[in-house]
Parts: structure tokens; sequence; C-alpha cells
């Protein structure tokens, strides 16, 4: 009915398949010669500078001790890494680009980054980079074929679940089968809270630092099942219907009504709702594979199950799976320091002990010889696609005038919270539904 299941080529290409346990259910000269990164050349033949702006801030720790490692490895190159606080990397990136020393790799990870920074983006075609990537499913190309940018790792996302803590609430995870069942744990473990000593779902915060659960990937159903009553998306379609609004809202509203903090309290976020997880305050979580490093340091039992909200034939639902993740180079830099970043962006996916580290860190990397992933949500994504279950890609990406639009949810959403009526609930559909559409035509006018 829905979607198309992961094959071993568009999610894991030549990585090898991660064990599958636990889960019941279902044109610039410099691209033309870029060297290899060669282990066998001379640590002092590279040189220039690389400016990495870093997209994920969980990436952040990493990033730095592989800048670090690669400039004592090659001495003369300079690398440098910025990493964007989270929900303000697009602010950031254009405050950059306007300086003289402007990064020299960067993320343009959708269609609306395309139309706004492909111009300043390398043509990546044939490059000693893209010759690594095991699979084209997730590059991004201008409408004159240039490509702009190519995945640097794809990822999941849905309700993490803490198994240990539901099993101690007398549940199972194998139990949560569509909206109906995980309605009845989730208000189950929030009515004996107190008892328990746990709660059901984290804060669901619309702060500038954790909104992104739901005004990108939460939203990600509605846009997902519309997408599929389309016929499928190829390009931002100039309106939605808002068909599921009512499937966003069972979602919604189960999360922000059954943990520990008060939704009143959510616009002013502050909660740190990660944090909340992995100190077992709370069973369940709205997040995905990029959290399962530091989760999975202190809770070593949960898993990622489907975003369940209703939606008929739900019970063969799998994860969110796609990526915003896609790497640029700056093609207003100096050949030397395209050349330079060429070769540390190879070395990043190359280089054993490197991959090894992006890749525990991110999850799968779409590039052969990179590092096998040993990403527990990853392999429930993959888990779930082996069952028969489709898999939901990320229509959100599509999201016309991505920070205005989302802007304009969240405070139609804090309005929400502040008082669940359903005349609030309409500001959400109205934000949700006709902000697409004032936003298209904003963005293509």
């Amino acid at each position: 009915m829905f979607g198309k299941s992961i094959t071993r080529r568009s999610f894991i290409g030549g990585a090898g398949l991660a064990t599958i346990a636990g889960l019941a259910g279902c044109s610039s000269s410099s691209s033309d010669t870029s060297s290899s990164a060669s282990s066998s050349a001379s640590s002092f033949d590279r040189k220039g500078s690389v400016y990495w702006l870093n997209f994920k801030p969980e990436l952040d720790e990493t990033a730095q001790k592989l800048a670090s490692d690669y400039m004592t490895a090659y001495p003369n190159v300079k690398v440098k890494v910025v990493t964007a606080a989270s929900g303000t990397y697009e602010q950031t990136l254009t405050s950059e680009m306007d300086k003289s020393a402007a990064p020299t790799l960067f993320v343009i990870g959708n269609q609306d980054g395309v139309k706004e920074w492909g111009d300043y983006a390398m043509d990546l075609k044939d490059s000693a980079i893209a010759k690594l990537l095991n699979t084209e499913d997730y590059n991004l190309y201008d409408a004159s074929g240039k490509l702009v940018s190519i995945g640097y790792c794809f990822e999941c996302y849905g309700i993490v679940a803490n198994t240990k803590l539901i099993e101690s609430a007398g549940h199972s995870i194998d139990d949560i089968k569509d909206f109906a069942s995980l309605k009845t744990v989730v208000e189950d473990i929030h009515k004996n809270a107190a008892t328990l000593g746990f709660d059901a779902f984290a804060a669901t915060d619309l702060d500038s630092s954790s909104s992104w659960r739901v005004t990108g990937h939460l939203a990600n159903l509605e846009y997902y099942y519309e997408e599929q009553d389309d016929g499928g998306w190829d390009k931002c379609p100039a309106s939605i219907k808002g068909t599921y609004m009512e499937n966003y809202k069972n979602l919604f509203d189960l999360a922000v009504n059954n943990g520990p903090v008060d939704p009143t309290t959510l616009a002013t976020g502050g909660h740190d709702p990660a944090t909340e997880f992995t100190d077992g305050k709370v069973a369940f979580l709205l997040t995905g594979s990029w959290d399962y490093a530091n989760i999975s340091k202190k809770q070593t039992e949960t898993h990622c199950i489907p975003y369940y909200c209703g939606v008929k034939g739900e019970e063969k639902a799998g994860l969110n799976c796609g990526t915003e993740n896609r790497w640029a180079i700056n093609d207003n830099a100096s050949d030397e320091d395209k050349q330079a970043t060429m070769d540390f962006m190879v070395w990043l996916v190359s280089d054993p002990d490197a991959s090894k580290a992006m890749v525990e860190q991110l999850g799968i990397m779409p590039y052969t010889g990179a590092a096998e992933s040993t990403n527990g949500y990853l392999t429930d994504a993959v888990k779930y696609s082996s069952d028969g279950c489709y898999t939901m890609d990320w229509a959100t990406n599509y999201q016309p005038n991505v920070d205005d639009y989302r802007a304009a949810l969240v405070s139609a959403l804090n309005a929400y919270t502040a008082d669940e009526s359903d005349a609030n609930w309409a500001l959400v559909k109205t934000a949700f539904v006709d902000g697409w559409a004032t936003q298209y035509a904003k963005a293509n006018a």
C-alpha cells in the first residue's frame, strides 16, 4: 500500500548488513585532479585550508577530534570545524558565507537549499568523493544537472522506546503494533508514573533546540501518507490538503499529555528531553539514529518503533528513513583549498579509523569501504523492511521556505499547548496546510 522497502543497495550499499536482532513486527578542475587520499602519499604533499561548517551538533566532538587527527597526519593542512547550534544552521551559513574566509565544506540538504546555495557549490560529478559512493540515491542536482551535494550519512527516526522500562510497567514492546496499542501502553505508564518512578514521553519542547522533533520529523507522517495518496512526489507540491492532520494530532497529543512536563511549559523549552530519556526518567522519546551513540552509553535496551498514529494499515509501517545530511564544496574557494577539502572528505569516508568514528556517531555512510554500522536503530529499520513493512521516506525535505514555515507552525503549536482547544488546533492546521501554499508562493515568486 505505501512506500518502498529498504533495499540492500539503497540502505547500506557495500557496507554489509548489521546483525538483525530484537524487534518483532514489521565544474571545477579540482574535481578532476583530486587525490584518492592514498596512505602512501607523503604527509607533506598536502596543503591548504579546510573550513567545515558542521550541520550536526551531536557530531561536534567527533568532528573536532578528526580535524586534529588529520592535521597531525598532514601538518601542512589547516582544518577548522565550526558547529552551528541546533536549529540555526541556515542563519550561521548565511553569516559565514559573507566572510572572506568562508566555509569550504558545508551542507546543502534539500531542494530549498539547492535553490539558495547551489550557485556556491562546486560540481561534484566525477570527483574523487563521488566515485566512492555506493549509491546515488541521496545526491542533489540543480536544474542544469550539476551535482550540488552528496549524502554523507543515512538516518532513520521514529519513537525510541526503552524496552526494559516498558516491561517493568507490565507491558512488552512487541505488543505495540498500532496507535491503539501504543496509546494503551503510554497512558498506563503515565497514569502510574508516581508508582513506577518514570513517566511515558519525554518533553516535546517547542524551543529552537527541540521543535524540529514535531515541525520537521513528526510532520513527516502527514506529508508521507499524503504523498502516497498522490502517487509520490518528485518535486515540492504547490499545496497540500492536510488529509492526515488528525493522525498528526493523535501522536502529538499523546506525546505532550503523557509525560512529566506540563504542556503549557513546552513553548519555553529547556527540559532536555534526551537526558530525560538517557537517565531513565521516561520510556519514550521522539528521536532517531543520530542519538543512538549517546543513548546506548546509558540505556542498552532500546529500540526505534514507527510513528503509529491511527492510519489504516499502519501495522505494516516501518521507520522514517532518509537524509538531509549532504556535503557541498564551496566553488568560490581557491583551487588549493578545494583540493584540500576534497582530500579531507575522502579521508573521512575511507580511512578505517576516521570512517569508524564517523559511522559510530552517524550510522550508515553510503561509501564503499566505509566502516560498517553498528547503529541499533538503523538495524531496527532494516528489520522492519525485511519483515515486509513499508519505509516512510523523508517527504519533510519538500517543506517550502522551511525556516519561515516551521516558525509559523511553532507559533501555532505554542498557542495550542497553552490551551488545547479545537479553535487553537484549527490554527495549527492553518499554519500546517495553508502555510505550505503561502511559503511555496514566496519561494517560487
